[in-house]
């Protein structure tokens, strides 16, 4: 049987333990007796024992022993600090780490990129294969009604390499008998004419006679005519945008360098008045240029001279020149030298004594010709090669003198600098002036000067677009034209050109036809029709192609560009009661409204008394408003609207009120342009009187939008150098809002220009460079050059196309550069 422990027993084990922890409290043992005390039924039941409260109470034995110490569960402030210290500039030093990081990946990816490590993906039309006809020469002409066109092709027709079986391959003849072949096959130039019958009975009833025109105040030096050859290159592609045919352009011929380039100074000697180049090389048939008139020595030509001759000359034809005083040379811009007589009538009585022969009075017409001035846009350093003076050669041969004056060629030359005081004094403006132009063309410039612009049209806003001032010639192009065309009251119209342009039409032959198409347009959906190219291979005629437009216009097209269209389900309003009926995906199309008459700002006034009001409502003119007049602005690119484009200077409008938007506004990229004097005086008013102006490309167009002017986009032949699809190619172009080019983000015009690189007209196109050097015979990035055209088909001849750009074109004489003669 266990024993039971006695009372005392436990005691003294209780006391053991309690000795076991000596960490106690009088408080604690205080606090416990206390509330034994408290409690009747503990202090009852003890009261028979005197030894049953210990003589020590620790506090470990008390209520309260399960309590831990303070010390362990309280951190120390200052180590607290310390590790929130610690992880906020953790925290810093990473996110500068990530940021740092970062700026190293993009800078190397560019780096990378701009070493072409890592190459961008090219755009589509990069895969497409080069056309090759564009290169074929005259010995492979045939007519234009039977050549077939290496592009474009329709997709059920076969290539056209597989159906280019020659004569080698059909008769079985050696190279030898080939190439005689070629040789006996080749066809003689022939003169081109593109000129009125001017001695005809009906044109000297009208405008009277035409008074033929010399280089030379004997009458003695004659210009030889430019040759061209019936037919074109076998398998030459055929225009992809625009129509020769359309315009009233040949498209049955071509031209090769030496019947085109050849009369004024191409592939003759430096020692005879020529420029030295292409001498070498294949040159069959081309002496047939100089046949008729000899090879002119342009080493003796005055240019200002033998102009003056030609219009006073042939003054009868001409509206008679307005009563103007002769002002300082600030104000008026004078043309040529500051000694010019104005008066028409003291320069012929200056002109020397005809032969007593020579008919006293030529006849006048009934009707009187306008004056146009043809205005070349220079600077005062421009390095003048051979070949540029080719080209300004043939403007002013085949404008004004073979025309008897009905063109009348300047130059503008923008002085640089604006510390040259070319204003302070006659001599210095006429040193300045000299010193601008080659001598055979000196006294036919005018001076200006940004410096001069910002005086004459004070009071701009400056908005520094692009950190570049509103007076400079980038923003403001049209400036000094418009202050010349304000000084110059005698013309009618003003061509601005500039010298990177080339072309294969003879120009009085393109700018004669062009004028005539632009002049014959109706203006109703005229600024729709302007606004799209035409790609004949797609929309067929042109009549096809205006009710194409109408209907895109009055209808819309369900496209993604049409802000309008199902395609953009953002745009689909919950609210509209038909849009709920519309199916998801279902075509959901909304038309343009069409202008008519002036499209005003909302904001500014604008209005002239001068400004052209339609005589009936849209609906009731039957497409013969504006037929038979002269347009007041003809451009060769669409005129599209930027609104809504990538185009990065769409927003460049000075001067007008915006708080409700743009002013309406039309662009057409590239200056080259027809303007007539209704317009320029216009644009000078408005930049003059009301502080209104646009970037240079966009404000001929906005300004004759917004006073009802006739402006025209004139469809001339454009070629590519790729095999695009035809109908890719027209959305790509057209690929604004509802079938326009422009009018939205997926317009060609912006970000996408990059589709223009293999045309013949765009400012930063390719192609122009490529077609041009070859056809002078001269290689290029390896191709062609002499012995392709020897050993080939001969040199090559290609049909009327407007080419633009056509940088410092350096061609070779006698085994140098001609840029480097003497």
């Amino acid at each position: 049987m266990a024993r039971i422990r006695s009372r005392g027993d436990a005691d003294l084990e209780k006391e053991g333990f309690l000795n076991r922890h000596p960490h106690s409290s009088e408080d604690d043992s205080n606090d416990t007796f206390e509330d034994d005390e408290g409690n009747p039924s503990v202090a009852s039941s003890r009261a028979t024992s005197a030894s049953y409260r210990p003589m020590l109470v620790n506090k470990a034995y008390s209520s309260n022993r399960s309590s831990s110490p303070s010390y362990l569960g309280r951190m120390p402030r200052s180590i607290m600090r310390y590790l929130c210290l610690g992880v906020a500039l953790t925290l810093v030093i990473f996110i500068f780490s990530l940021v740092r990081m970062s700026y190293v990946a993009e800078q190397e990816v560019q780096k990378a990129i701009e070493e072409e490590k890592i190459k961008p993906r090219p755009p589509p039309w990069e895969d497409f294969p080069f056309l090759q006809r564009y290169y074929g020469g005259i010995r492979s002409l045939v007519p234009v009604v039977n050549n077939v066109p290496e592009y474009p092709r329709k997709e059920d027709e076969v290539e056209w390499e597989k159906l280019n079986i020659t004569e080698e391959v059909v008769e079985n003849l050696t190279p030898e008998d080939a190439k005689e072949r070629r040789k006996r096959a080749i066809q003689s130039s022939k003169r081109f004419d593109p000129y009125p019958s001017y001695t005809s009975p009906e044109y000297v009833a009208k405008y009277g006679e035409k008074v033929d025109c010399y280089l030379d105040a004997e009458d003695t030096i004659e210009i030889p005519r430019v040759r061209m050859y019936e037919g074109i290159p076998r398998g030459f592609p055929d225009m992809v945008m625009g129509s020769a045919k359309l315009l009233g352009l040949r498209d049955d011929i071509c031209y090769d360098r030496f019947g085109r380039l050849g009369p004024y100074g191409l592939g003759y000697s430096i020692n005879r008045g020529g420029s030295g180049a292409q001498q070498e090389g294949e040159r069959e048939g081309a002496d047939l240029v100089w046949q008729e008139a000899p090879e002119v020595d342009w080493r003796a030509v005055h240019w200002a001279d033998a102009q003056q001759r030609c219009v006073l000359a042939n003054n009868h034809r001409f509206k008679a020149l307005p009563e103007k005083p002769r002002i300082d040379t600030f104000r008026a811009m004078p043309i040529g030298t500051v000694y010019n007589k104005r008066d028409d009538m003291a320069d012929i009585e200056a002109m020397p004594a005809k032969p007593p022969e020579a008919p006293k009075r030529p006849k006048t017409g009934s009707e009187k010709l306008p004056r146009t001035a043809v205005v070349i846009r220079t600077w005062w350093d421009y390095p003048y090669t051979p070949e540029d003076k080719i080209y300004l050669r043939s403007l002013i041969s085949e404008l004004t003198m073979l025309s008897g004056g009905e063109y009348v060629v300047h130059f503008l030359v923008q002085v640089k600098s604006n510390d040259v005081p070319i204003f302070s004094d006659d001599e210095t403006y006429e040193r300045v002036l000299r010193d601008s132009l080659p001598e055979e063309f000196r006294g036919m410039g005018t001076l200006w000067t940004e410096k001069q612009m910002e005086l004459m049209y004070g009071g701009l806003e400056e908005t520094n677009m692009r950190g570049l001032p509103v007076h400079g010639v980038y923003r403001s192009t049209f400036m000094p034209m418009q202050y010349f065309a304000y000084q110059h009251p005698e013309y009618d119209f003003f061509w601005n050109w500039e010298m990177d342009i080339r072309t294969t039409h003879h120009w009085y032959h393109f700018f004669d036809s062009v004028t005539k198409w632009a002049k014959q347009q109706p203006r109703k959906l005229l600024w729709e029709r302007n606004s799209r190219f035409y790609v004949p291979s797609e929309h067929g005629e042109w009549e096809d192609f205006s009710q194409m437009v109408r209907i895109q216009t009055e209808h819309g097209t369900n496209s993604i560009a049409n802000l309008w269209s199902s395609l953009n389900r953002a745009n689909k309003d919950l609210n509209d009661p038909s849009s709920k009926k519309t199916p998801t995906g279902a075509m959901k199309q909304q038309g343009d409204k069409p202008i008519w008459g002036p499209e005003r700002p909302l904001d500014d006034d604008v209005a002239m008394d001068t400004d052209p009001t339609p005589p009936t409502s849209f609906e009731k003119d039957k497409y013969t408003w504006g037929v038979g007049e002269d347009a007041d602005l003809i451009v060769f690119n669409p005129l599209f609207d930027p609104d809504g484009t990538t185009w990065l200077l769409t927003d460049d409008t000075t001067g007008y009120n915006i708080t409700q938007g743009r002013p309406p506004r039309r662009t057409a990229i590239i200056t080259a342009s027809r303007l007539s004097r209704k317009l320029l005086v216009t644009m000078h008013k408005e930049t003059a009187l009301k502080k209104h102006t646009m970037f240079s490309e966009m404000w001929p167009a906005s300004c004759a939008l917004q006073h009802g002017l006739k402006a025209v986009y004139v469809p001339h032949p454009e070629y590519i150098d790729r095999k695009w699809p035809t109908n890719y190619l027209a959305s790509v172009f057209n690929g604004g809002r509802n079938g326009a080019t422009g009018g939205a983000r997926t317009s060609v015009f912006g970000e996408r220009e990059h589709n223009f690189r293999g045309t013949t007209w765009y400012y930063n196109a390719g192609f122009p460079e490529v077609l041009w050097h070859r056809w002078l015979g001269m290689k290029f990035n390896n191709d062609g050059g002499e012995q392709f055209e020897v050993a080939g088909e001969g040199r090559m001849c290609l049909p009327g196309m407007l080419l633009h750009p056509i940088k410092r074109v350096e061609l070779v004489q006698e085994g140098r550069r001609a840029d480097q003669a003497g």
